[in-house]
Formats: structure tokens, sequence, C-alpha cells
């Protein structure tokens, strides 16, 4: 049984409420290093892991020999230490979004060429149970042509959860460049892009700050977005959904209706125009509230591309395509026009 070494760099909410609980959980890894500039917190994860603790990145590459790196650091250094990993000779695993600009990820992407290296984003929604069914009813033909969508991922905001509450640097735009849209909405990208099977041309994006005070960030965003095929849709990203979270996603089709993630009990109900209902009970999605999915299967899926060298699902490429609908939104919502996506996704 292969035993992969894991570095862990950054150890804030994501990495012990995600990566670290399914590393530990992973049979065939072992974490030997662990870094975050906040020593204390360094500090207590490394001797829940018997790891050994840095505070510097680079000195972690410079002195582990590692297998894997778990990149959980403020969206701004995703691609300098995505980057710096890879041509240290680890394969990565980057949270999302998986850089700032486009040039970034392609930097990624051309890093992890060079150096023979996977390079994987964290974009869950892919492996939820419902998602994954629903995929295989679009493409089995069973609602026909789909027409139209909707889909949103709000909560109360990172201070519930984040490491640092309110002081996060999730709220700071020289540190995560986007809110909202970048936190939760672009997860809905990828799993559109997923679900549908196609690229999106056009986006027109409505992106404010109109709920939190104090920060310098998107808080509430709302796009519409346009496939190669005519599918129309909306799309909607929130840090100001209370007192629950909304994680929805419908689809409409010729010949019936998907819901997703739409009702308290059944994970899919597929509705059809001929009166038949079925409801699907797939286990619950992963969450930050109380009695959501434990296991993302981000790092399983991550461990086994790497042992079984298979390429992830979500390699830079996909991730790529998934960010710039983000970034698109963005533009649109500065200009207050159109943005066209057919020149970056082809």
């Amino acid at each position: 049984m292969t035993q992969l070494k894991i570095a862990i760099i950054g150890c804030g909410s994501i990495a012990q409420n995600r990566h670290l609980p399914e590393y530990e959980a992973n049979k065939n890894v072992e974490v030997k290093a662990v870094c975050d500039i906040v020593e204390e917190r360094a500090r207590e994860v490394a001797q829940v892991q018997g790891a050994t603790l840095y505070t510097d990145y680079e000195e972690l590459l410079k002195n582990e020999e590692v297998d894997a790196v778990s990149v959980c650091l403020p969206n701004y250094l995703h691609a300098p230490v995505s980057i710096a990993a890879l041509n240290a000779g680890a394969h990565v695993l980057c949270e999302k979004p998986m850089a700032t600009t486009k040039e970034e990820a392609e930097e990624m992407i051309q890093a992890a060429e060079k150096n023979g290296k996977k390079l994987m984003i964290a974009h869950n929604q892919r492996f939820v149970p419902s998602h994954v069914k629903a995929k295989e009813l679009i493409e089995s033909g069973a609602i026909g042509k789909v027409y139209s969508f909707r889909t949103a991922f709000g909560h109360g905001g990172p201070e519930g959860w984040s490491a640092e509450g309110e002081d996060s640097w999730f709220f700071k735009k020289d540190q995560a460049f986007i809110g909202a849209m970048g936190d939760l909405g672009v997860h809905k990208a990828d799993l559109l892009r997923y679900i549908l099977g196609e690229e999106f041309v056009d986006v027109a994006g409505f992106v404010e700050n109109n709920a939190k005070k104090d920060i310098t960030v998107d808080d509430n965003a709302v796009c519409i977005l346009r496939s190669q095929s005519g599918v129309v849709g909306t799309m909607a990203a929130s840090w100001a959904y209370n007192p629950n979270e909304d994680n929805s996603t419908v689809i409409y089709g010729e010949k019936g209706t998907l819901r997703l993630e739409d009702d308290p009990e059944y994970s899919l109900i597929a509705q059809y125009t001929n009166g038949d209902i079925v409801n699907y009970q797939l286990g619950k999605i992963q969450s930050n509230e109380e009695g959501g999915q434990s296991n993302s299967h981000v790092i399983d899926h991550f461990v086994d591309s790497i042992v079984n060298d298979t390429e992830p699902l979500i390699t830079g490429e996909e991730g790529m395509k998934s960010l710039e609908v983000i970034l698109g939104a963005l533009r649109s919502g500065e200009t207050r026009q159109i943005s066209s996506l057919e020149k970056v996704t082809k």
C-alpha cells in the first residue's frame, strides 16, 4: 500500500474542517508537515498530527520531501504557493478560487505540466451524490433538452466559521480579491459546467456589498449566464442568507425539472411532464451547518489520482474555466456590460 507524505500549508478553518479530517481518514497518507504564519495555530495542528511545524512555506518545501501539498491559504497566495510546491516536486491540491487572475491560473497549469505533477482544485460540488445523479439523468436524456436553471449558494458569512472571525481575510480585497462570488459562486460555476457538460459564453453580473459593513469585497452577487447551446439561468452567491444555508440548484428541461438540494428530505427530486415524480434520498450535501456530510470526497479523489496515476476530475484547466466565469461576472459588474467568455473558455 502506497503511503503518501502530505504537507498542509495554511491551518485555518478549511484545513481543520475538511482537509485534515479527510487525510486522517485515508489510509494511504501521512501528514508530515504543517505550516501557518500564525505559529500557535500551526503548533496545535502539528501536535495533533505528529507533524513538523513551520511558519514559512518556503522553508517547509526546502526541508521536507513530501509527495503532495494542500494549499489552504488566502486567495492571493494560491498561485505563488502552488507554483512553488509544484516546482519543489509535489502534487498540489489547491483551494478555490484557484487564483486571482487568468494569468496566474495559466502559470499554475504550466508549472504542473513542466514538473509532471498533478494540480487539482478543491471543487467539492462535483462529488455530491445528488449532483452526480443529476448529471447522469441529463446525459441520459431523461429531462430532454435543458432550457434553463437557477442555482444559489449562500450562508451567513465566513465570520461564523473562519479562524479569524469578523477579522477574516475573506473580507479584505487585498487578500481575497473577491468575496462571496469567489468563495461560493465559483463552486456553482464549476458545478453548472460539470452538470450541463458545456461552457458558458456570456455572463452578466450584479456584484454588490450591501449587507456587511467595513468589508472591501462583495457579499451579494447574482449572475445571468448563457451557455454555448443557449441554456440560460441565474447563479447567486451570498454571505447574507440568514439563518439557514441555501445550496440548491434547479434544472429546467423539455421533459421535466430536477431539484437538487432544494428539499429538506430528498436531495434530488425529478418531476416529469407526464406526471411522474421520483424522490431520491442520496445523503446530505457537505455543509458548515449541523448534519452536513463530513466527507467531501475531494481528498480521497486527489489521493487516488496520485496513487493510480490518473487525471483528477477537477484539473487546473477545469479550475481555470470556472474561475473565468466569476472573473467575467466581476468585469460585467464593473462595466455594466455583458462579459463575453467565448475567447477564454475554448
